[in-house]
């Protein structure tokens, strides 16, 4: 009889679980497949230990928690269109963007975020697996918005509780407002492609709390990409947003993932944080990701702009 196991994440974290004994075999019986998913809803995140390690397998492992969609970005690169689709690569490129924090340089870094926020609806969930681990560094990042919304300050919840955040494609590093590290360089700026893409976008706006059906409230900040708040873009807003996301470091109680070539890890895009915590310059680092479709259907253009008129690269 096919079985798997199910334990916590970490005994320190309220969210969270690895799940053991993942195969193509086991990923057959419906009772399995039933079972992750409710794993998957009820903690947020799952890291599959000692799983085949192909990309066959993690479409497969995909498919158990919906259809995979393709991302919104054109240049973001794809595994294999014809053979994988919805596979795409991510590469520690030397010559791409680099940052600096505590005086040491890294690549492939990004602040602490949800998914396509620049986007009217988010995806369900990111699939992610290592195929080359950089000797140090390289660790990813998850935190759950259900845990920051029940540990924060009772009166800047109130403050926060009915705001609605507007988000932008323009994800360049001088233009963030929020999140960045104060210790924090630029040494090499993104490409100028996606400043391009980003000027067809309208931009997007997302609530900074909503409500899950089991009643569970979730704080659903991400800083990266945020502009302001809607009807507050000003001082006073901005005011609001920088306390917010201080509030949200005090609190958190982060995950980072140590990689293994047999890992594969799934997090709730509407509910967690997550964050790349990048690596030196010198190290190879290649992972592939996958994206479940979905929406909790709570995103909108600003000012009710149509998604034609908004996004025409998008798929």
């Amino acid at each position: 009889m096919v079985a798997i196991k199910v334990k916590p994440l970490q005994d320190d974290l309220p969210f969270g679980a690895r799940i053991i004994g993942v195969t193509r075999e086991a990923l057959g019986d419906q009772a399995i497949r039933r079972q992750i998913n409710e794993v998957f809803d009820a903690q947020g995140m799952i890291v599959f230990e000692d799983v085949e390690p192909t990309s066959k397998m993690q479409v497969m492992l995909s498919e158990v928690f919906g259809p995979l969609k393709d991302h919104p970005v054109k240049i973001v690169a794809r595994l294999d269109q014809d053979t994988m689709p919805g596979v795409i690569t991510i590469t520690a490129d030397p010559n791409g963007c680099i940052v600096e924090i505590d005086g040491k340089q890294l690549v492939t870094w990004q602040p602490w975020h949800f998914d396509h926020s620049y986007n009217n609806e988010l995806n369900r969930a990111g699939v992610l697996r290592a195929e080359t681990i950089a000797p140090e560094g390289g660790l990813t990042g998850f935190a759950d918005g259900i845990q920051i919304y029940k540990d924060m300050s009772p009166k800047l919840r109130e403050k926060i509780q009915k705001c609605d955040i507007i988000y932008t494609l323009d994800l360049r590093y001088s233009q963030q407002q929020f999140g960045l590290p104060k210790n924090f360089r630029e040494i090499r700026p993104k490409s100028d492609k996606l400043l391009e893409i980003a000027k067809t976008f309208a931009r997007a706006v997302h609530p900074a709390v909503w409500t899950r059906k089991t009643g569970e409230k979730v704080l659903h900040m991400s800083p990266y990409g945020a502009r302001g708040i809607e009807g507050m873009e000003n001082p006073e807003g901005d005011a609001l947003l920088h306390e917010v996301w201080d509030e949200i470091e005090r609190t958190i109680r982060p995950y980072h993932h140590h990689w293994k070539p047999t890992d594969m890890l799934i997090w709730d895009n509407w509910r967690m944080l997550h964050q790349a915590c990048g690596c030196d310059p010198k190290h190879d680092r290649v992972m592939h990701r996958t994206t479940i479709k979905g929406d909790y259907g709570l995103g909108r253009w600003e000012n009710g702009a149509k998604v034609a008129e908004a996004a025409p690269t998008m798929t």
